[in-house]
């Protein structure tokens, strides 16, 4: 497979079903209507071994997941790979939320972890099953669709 290195990768990931959950699948989606020239979006549930492959090829990843605990509602962190130890807020969220630790871990020990990775994390506030997103997810949201929709 030949690589991807001159393209930009945006994964969203999460449960659309699950609240707040949803909102980096919410980014991707809008994103993936206005993505500036060389940005590839994708969405992914978020287990490990689905992050390993969705970024596989690419040297520039951007994730996009929901976190809770780290900050108020609607903020959004930005980390690095190295963070990732540092901040619990990934940890919290839903069956999904460890895959995307352990995706970075698996990926560091693979030797195939992207050289650029970061990871955008939206602080949710519901992530009850059937729920829409919360005001402050979607503003979330916006913030980072904004951010990654900009030229660099």
């Amino acid at each position: 497979m030949k690589a991807c290195r001159a393209r930009r990768l945006v994964v969203g990931v999460g449960n659309p079903d699950a609240g707040d959950d949803g909102a980096g699948r919410a980014v991707a989606r809008r994103l993936a209507a206005r993505a500036p020239a060389g940005v590839i979006v994708r969405e992914c549930a978020g287990d490990a071994a689905a992050l390993l492959d969705a970024w596989r090829g690419f040297d520039e990843v951007v994730v996009v997941d929901a976190c809770r605990g780290a900050g108020p509602p609607g903020s959004v962190h930005q980390l690095r790979a190295e963070d990732l130890a540092d901040f619990t807020g990934l940890g919290d969220t839903s069956t999904h939320s460890f895959g995307v630790e352990t995706a970075v871990g698996l990926a560091r020990a693979l030797g195939t972890l992207p050289r650029n990775l970061v990871i955008h994390a939206i602080e949710g506030h519901d992530f009850e099953p059937g729920a829409p997103l919360s005001p402050a997810a979607r503003r979330g949201v916006d913030a980072v669709v904004l951010s990654l929709s900009s030229p660099r």
